[in-house]
């Protein structure tokens, strides 16, 4: 039997395609569905089915377009109650894609709706898991989403039905089964899961932690609650899109690509408030920007950024991209919800430098520059990786600060003092940086490279780097 894994890394999503005898399925699909009927068309199949894990937080799923586009009929596991038509199947409910066929098996705790789907082959051989959230290679997924959406659906609840799941549905199944799961590693939707995107249910047994034999719930509950950071924000807004359904990505796309002068740009970004989102490297940013605009940079992992430090999914926006990559963009935020985009500046930032324009900088320093400025001046450090990355390596000093609570915490950012910033590698840092200079900061560094570059200067490690166990 052959599955098709259709994996985006800047999402960290999987999507899966399976076809047979000229019928084709398709397991929680991106919001952009051409890719996946252009697949079916290679094949000289019909996509028949598109099903659904879950009500995704992460990421508006394309099913509806797909039933739209192709025909594919939608189905969900029990206990869904989408607000448009879809298949809402029983536990153990039996599909047919030509000869293959798809069983399906009840498995709440990410959700309560949340399914696993038995993949078996033409010779009515049991292949592989669609899992979705509930099993990840080396991890299972968080039991805190639904709550933000059902009140009354507790993180603890949830994880108790999450850990009935896998003991009475999913571990009694056989060790040679390909797990196939939504996520890997980069997902908010876990806390540490594995790089590697699928593995065999007899070794997810053996190290998944949540998968320990001798695990009581009890156990399973503090293990999987202990280290949750807070989901993004736009997580119950995707939600909420995923089960009342959504505009078509065509319309979006179309009201979209509205090229703007530096003229029309200038107007439309004083009349609507709209926000002006830079999506070009960091390095490019820093050496001239839209006064106003913020950085996150379209080859990082932008929708996920974009999600963290944009709380409202219908924020307006206003793009500046590299000429070229102005649909992509639209794309990619339309894939975490933010259907918004109200047009992009036409020649990108070249076209508003040569209107003379008004404009600003970033200044950037190596770590050789820091390592000196440490020694001498002590400047204020702000290390705006996550808490985990701090704890384990960190500079002598530096206040952490993570990226994606940097709204929260402003006031630990004074105004009078010349502020540095890092990151690991100088993504994020530059987004930390964009969004002071927003807010009215002025005298902001950015270091070059992150803490990766900072490693590699010449000050003593005991001085400068400093472990955890040495705190």
């Amino acid at each position: 039997m052959k599955v098709e894994q259709i994996y985006t890394g800047c999402l960290a999503h999987a999507a899966y395609y399976i076809e047979s005898n000229g019928e084709a399925a398709v397991f929680d699909p991106l919001r952009e569905v051409q890719p996946y009927i252009d697949r079916a068309q290679k094949d000289d199949a019909e996509i028949k089915y598109v099903f659904e894990t879950h009500f995704h937080a992460d990421f508006v799923s394309g099913h509806l377009d797909l039933r739209k586009k192709a025909g594919s009929e939608i189905v969900f596991g029990p206990g869904a109650k989408p607000a448009y038509e879809a298949i809402i199947a029983k536990d153990g409910q039996v599909f047919e894609i030509g000869d293959y066929k798809v069983k399906v098996i009840h498995t709440p705790g990410h959700t309560m709706e949340s399914t696993t789907y038995l993949l078996i082959d033409e010779n009515n051989k049991e292949h592989g898991l669609i899992t979705g959230d509930t099993l990840f290679i080396g991890d299972v997924g968080r039991p805190d989403l639904a709550q933000h959406v059902v009140s009354d659906l507790t993180e603890e609840k949830l994880a108790g039905h999450l850990y009935d799941s896998l003991r009475n549905k999913i571990l009694p199944l056989n060790d040679d089964l390909i797990v196939y799961p939504n996520h890997g590693a980069g997902s908010a939707c876990g806390k540490m899961m594995s790089k590697e995107t699928t593995d065999t249910l007899g070794n997810q047994k053996k190290t998944n932690y949540a998968l320990r034999a001798d695990m009581t719930k009890e156990e399973f509950i503090k293990e999987l609650l202990t280290g949750l950071t807070a989901p993004p924000g736009y997580f119950p807004q995707n939600v909420l899109m995923n089960i009342r359904g959504y505009e078509s990505l065509d319309s979006i796309l179309d009201r979209a690509t509205k090229s703007l002068s530096p003229e029309e740009f200038e107007v439309v970004a004083n009349e609507t408030g709209a926000l002006m989102l830079d999506t070009r490297d960091a390095e490019d940013f820093a050496k001239g920007f839209i006064p106003n605009s913020i950085n996150i940079g379209l080859e990082g992992s932008f929708a996920q950024w974009v999600g963290e430090m944009i709380p409202d999914v219908k924020q307006e926006i206003l793009l500046i991209t590299y000429p070229g990559k102005e649909e992509e963009a639209i794309t990619r935020l339309s894939r975490v919800g933010y259907d918004n985009t109200v047009g992009y500046l036409k020649g990108g930032f070249s076209s508003w430098n040569e209107s003379r324009k008004d404009f600003e900088t970033v200044t950037r320093v190596t770590s050789s520059d820091l390592e000196k400025s440490y020694k001498t001046q002590k400047p204020l450090l702000f290390d705006v990786r996550k808490k985990s990355e701090y704890d384990s390596e960190h500079v002598l000093g530096a206040i952490n600060v993570p990226l994606n609570e940097i709204n929260n915490h402003l006031a630990q950012f004074p105004k009078d003092k010349p502020l540095i910033l890092h990151c690991a590698g100088g993504y994020r840092s530059m987004i930390a940086a964009s969004i002071l200079k927003q807010r009215g900061w002025v005298d902001i560094a950015d270091v070059i490279g992150g803490f990766e570059e900072i490693k590699e200067t010449s000050v003593p490690k005991s001085e400068y780097i400093c472990p955890t166990t040495l705190l």
